[in-house]
């Protein structure tokens, strides 16, 4: 979830103290894995982790999700066969051995596809 930096805490604290979820990660600065995102905090709900990132100039809250599989490059070409290309210019990522691409839905909410 992409988080405009004055709500950002208060956000971490509701997800955290109000409804109980586990801290798993957190990550601040160059640690983040991209220039957008200045601190991070992962929650974790059953299967599901929630990653809570604090975005300087961002206007409003946005969801973004992350689909994890064991085969980037079959997930990859699975996607260009239906006509749709990675778009990492979304959020470049500072690590250069990143094994992860971003693309967007027909309706325009982002995916992060990664390698686990």
């Amino acid at each position: 979830m992409k988080i405009p930096a004055p709500d950002w805490a208060a956000t971490v604290a509701f997800y955290r103290d109000t409804l109980g979820l586990e801290v798993v990660d957190e990550a601040e600065g160059e640690a983040t894995g991209t220039a957008t995102v200045s601190h991070t905090v992962a929650v974790r709900f059953g299967p599901t982790t929630l990653w809570l990132d604090r975005v300087p100039g961002a206007a409003r809250s946005d969801v973004w999700l992350e689909l994890r599989t064991p085969h980037l490059e079959s997930a990859m070409e699975r996607l260009a066969r239906a006509g749709h290309q990675p778009l990492d210019s979304v959020e470049p990522f500072t690590a250069p051995d990143t094994r992860a691409h971003w693309y967007r839905n027909p309706a325009g909410v982002v995916h992060l596809l990664t390698e686990e």
